[in-house]
């Protein structure tokens, strides 16, 4: 069981460790700084850290002593003239680095390998621990990519890797908007899946074209890699064939708009999701902040409140902004607002950490 977690916010990287019965903050990195993202490598304990730092750029650190210090990694970079289109795919930008969005560790065959999505729409590799970057141009490369535009950002942004345990050259990608991709070959291909996603947001002959969906978030179950979920722009989806198609949940309460989404390590029946009202009003449904969780495959949905605001609330929950541990029965949260939620019961309770942070990007257990 984690007894360990890193929060990531507007202004710093807060650690967060267990503390007898409870949860207490450590020392920070990184204080005033907006940190946007943080990765554990589970290979050999290296923390990795990304920031947007506004006018001085992305950057990428990495720390081998648990936050007490940090050395500075390459960032991935466009090659020369690498260009994307609006989704009219009739006028066109020059690729520059806007953000880190993921950033996923390689395979234990591959001990260099790290993988990292960006804005606008990157996917790149590194095979030294993140000195050095390549961009896999076989997925840059795709005609469908004319068609791809922003979501949440005003650039296409590749936010979730995901790499399958039992093959490391099998990943998949989930890019707001651009659809989600399948590679069985180490990244040289490139296969474009998710029949049965919807969004309503396009005009009914292209509400279910698979390049144009809006997956906020994309995760699989480790046990069952073959069950992934998918937190999309207007709805909840499950797929049991490894994302080639997927299955529409609009029964889903309290609504099925929202950010963020976690599957049980060994259950992939069981996933827990945070919803809002809708991408026009952000906050939850009535003002109750709450957690929804399927046991059963999204059959059905109970609404989790205890220990969560009774008051009117209107946090959000970011798409990396909510976590499970190794075992299921550990979950973190943070919200817009800078409240940190731990549950030690699989997410049928919950517990306000004692403290109020920044806007919180992302939560990640070591």
């Amino acid at each position: 069981m984690s007894d360990r977690f890193l929060v990531s916010t507007k202004k710093g990287l807060f650690p967060v460790s267990r503390n007898g019965t409870g949860w207490m903050m450590d020392d920070p990195s990184f204080i005033g700084e907006n940190v946007t993202l943080a990765m554990v490598d589970p290979r050999d304990g290296t923390w990795y850290a990304a920031l947007n730092l506004g006018h001085f750029g992305v950057k990428l650190k990495a720390s081998k002593d648990r936050g007490a210090t940090w050395t500075e990694c390459g960032v991935p970079a466009y090659p020369d003239g690498a260009k994307f289109s609006t989704f009219d795919g009739k006028d066109s930008q020059d690729a520059k680095l806007k953000l880190i969005w993921a950033l996923e560790p390689g395979h234990v065959s591959q001990p260099g390998r790290l993988w990292c999505g960006t804005l606008p729409g990157g996917l790149f590799r590194s095979d030294d621990l993140g000195q050095t970057w390549q961009l896999v141009e076989s997925l840059w490369n795709v005609p469908e990519r004319q068609f791809w535009f922003g979501g949440g950002a005003d650039q296409p942004g590749l936010h979730s890797i995901c790499i399958d345990p039992r093959d490391p050259k099998i990943i998949r990608v989930a890019v707001s908007c651009g659809g989600v991709w399948t590679s069985y070959d180490d990244g040289a291909s490139w296969e474009l899946h998710g029949q049965g996603l919807r969004a309503d947001f396009m005009p009914p002959d292209q509400q279910y074209s698979t390049v144009s969906q809006d997956a906020h978030i994309m995760v699989q179950c480790p046990a069952d890699p073959d069950q992934i979920w998918i937190q999309h722009h207007n709805g909840i989806f499950v797929s049991t064939d490894a994302a080639k198609t997927f299955t529409e949940l609009p029964h889903a309460k309290p609504s099925v708009f929202g950010f963020a989404v976690v599957v049980h390590p060994q259950d992939g029946q069981r996933a827990w999701f945070v919803p809002g009202v809708k991408d026009e009003c952000r906050v939850p449904v009535d003002g109750k902040f709450v957690v929804s969780h399927t046991r059963d495959g999204g059959k059905t949905f109970e609404v989790i409140t205890k220990g969560l605001p009774s008051e009117p609330a209107y946090d959000i929950v970011y798409r990396h902004a909510m976590a499970i541990d190794s075992t299921g029965d550990r979950l973190a949260m943070g919200s817009t607002t800078g409240g940190v939620w731990t549950s030690d019961t699989g997410g049928d309770s919950w517990t306000l950490l004692d403290a109020r942070l920044p806007p919180v990007h992302a939560v990640r257990f070591i």
